[in-house]
């Protein structure tokens, strides 16, 4: 993975969108991982049986897209700070895919810190899913002072 630089990120500039296709395999993976084993999450005739059009994923599958994709920009010298606003406002069910992605809001300097505000969402095949939110990341600057 390449480092980014502060110095080298824009106000406006695009985060590339990561893919996320939703397959059973891969929610009933995740929910085993993170142990939330309430069915809606892994079985679809429960999940239906609750109002739900299909099973769907949860919270944490769904902040862990975040952090891949403000991850995958900010590079491994980059740390994540906080993420805000972060709403479900549709389901994102199996056999969907979840494009996450962003732009940088704002960019500023607090002593020998070099912070971005990243604003983030997810779409699925309905439109926007989750967010708009908001992530607060540091970045490495080439002058060698602290992220």
């Amino acid at each position: 993975m390449k480092p980014r630089y502060w110095e080298d990120v824009s106000e406006g500039d695009k985060i590339p969108a990561v893919d996320f296709p939703l397959t059973a395999y891969r929610l009933v993976m995740e929910a085993g991982a993170n142990r939330d084993f309430n069915s809606i999450h892994h079985n679809s005739e429960y999940a239906r049986e609750t109002g739900a059009p299909e099973m769907y994923a949860n919270n944490i599958f769904l902040q862990g897209m975040w952090e891949k994709t403000a991850r995958a920009y900010i590079g491994l010298a980059g740390t994540i700070r906080n993420l805000k606003g972060f709403r479900m406002k549709r389901f994102n069910t199996v056999g969907d895919t979840v494009s996450t992605g962003g732009r940088v809001k704002k960019k500023w300097q607090e002593g020998t810190d070099h912070f971005l505000e990243l604003e983030m969402w997810s779409e699925n095949s309905e439109g926007i899913s989750v967010g708009p939110g908001t992530m607060v990341v540091t970045l490495p600057s080439h002058t060698g002072e602290n992220n």
